[in-house]
């Protein structure tokens, strides 16, 4: 690599590491130290003086007279508890689930469903974390048995790569206080949850589109379990991979 390469290299690992990569660029830097022992050895050694630093130097806020002077300044009365940069994002993911919410309202009968407005919940949740997944693998072999242990039933893994919908991980969503599982595939840089839910009850029903602000939802009811697929692709390419992956054949 060359010198230039490096430098760029180490700012993403530092990017990484203090949390700033949206999950696309999170998930290829974790792929290529997995892959590049040089760069693996640089998080290393980044981590390890990161560390250091904190142990050495700890974060000291600003006093509370230049606190004070610069809310006054900017026009903010004090308060007891400063939001954390966490607090602010899940106050904003909240505030856009509510918005939703009001267009729901204005939608008419669609209103006020709880798994639908979960399984938006748990995608946005998704999309500002470091990464969109708990366990990080293409391989649909070791995506599935994941789940084992964790929830009652696996969910149907299928592999779409070669349609160019390549899967990237799993993770455990809450629907209705019940853990369920979640599933992850990548279009380009657009992730697409699949979260299936057992319903028993309900008989199968063929894809219907459930938009939301800013975002595609299709459900589908195959074998007892509702399947809600939601992403920021365009519809036809969500619709595409619904069609795909209802007709690719599930691990065995």
């Amino acid at each position: 690599m060359t010198r230039s390469t490096d430098r760029a290299d180490s700012i993403l690992v530092h990017a990484y590491l203090d949390g700033e990569l949206d999950p696309a660029n999170a998930l290829a830097i974790e792929r290529r130290m997995a892959a590049e022992p040089a760069l693996l050895a640089e998080y290393k050694r980044l981590e390890a003086l990161q560390r250091l630093l904190r142990d050495r130097f700890p974060h000291q806020g600003p006093p509370p007279e230049l606190r004070a002077r610069i809310g006054a300044a900017v026009g903010i009365k004090p308060t007891r508890v400063q939001p954390s940069w966490r607090a602010l994002a899940a106050s904003i993911a909240i505030t856009a689930i509510v918005t939703s919410g009001a267009t729901w309202v204005a939608r008419g009968p669609e209103f006020g469903d709880p798994v639908r407005d979960a399984v938006v919940a748990g995608h946005i949740r998704s999309l500002m974390a470091s990464q969109p997944v708990d366990v990080v693998s293409s391989d649909r072999h070791t995506v599935k048995p994941w789940f084992n242990g964790r929830i009652p039933e696996a969910p149907r893994v299928v592999d779409l790569a070669k349609e160019n919908f390549p899967l990237v991980g799993g993770r455990i969503d809450v629907v209705g206080r019940k853990p369920v599982p979640t599933l992850v595939y990548r279009r380009h840089a657009h992730f697409i949850s699949v979260t299936a839910v057992p319903v028993a009850d309900l008989a199968d029903a063929a894809p219907a589109r459930h938009p939301a602000d800013g975002y595609g939802i299709v459900r589908w009811t195959e074998n007892g379990v509702a399947y809600w697929a939601i992403s920021d692709v365009g519809a036809d390419e969500l619709d595409s991979f619904v069609r795909l992956f209802r007709v690719a054949p599930p691990l065995t």
